[in-house]
């Protein structure tokens, strides 16, 4: 008697919550902020040491986000410069799309 292979369900995709509309989405398609001895920073690759969190790549979400609901998320408090330097990442970001 030959075994049937059972049907594949195909491949896994990570889910991550975006911490100002609360959406759940694929793991690629957020933007991934890590908490550092550094300070807060964005994490391109998804790889890096530290707490982190996730928000959508769009203006909305991170003014929620740089409002309050990121610094809950990563148990800190961000500084002026590390929110300016965050915003420019999104112009950037934004600058790119278009």
């Amino acid at each position: 008697m030959v075994k049937k292979k059972a049907p594949s369900r195909g491949r896994h995709i990570p889910q991550r919550t975006c911490v100002a509309c609360r959406k759940v989405e694929a793991k690629g398609t957020l933007v991934r902020l890590v908490r550092t001895l550094e300070g807060v920073q964005v994490d391109p690759k998804g790889k890096m040491p530290g707490r982190g969190a996730y928000l959508h790549a769009n203006p909305e979400c991170w003014a929620r986000g740089l409002g309050g609901g990121l610094q809950k998320a990563l148990a800190t408090e961000l500084e002026a410069e590390e929110k300016a330097r965050l915003q420019a990442f999104l112009a950037q970001v934004e600058a790119e799309g278009a």
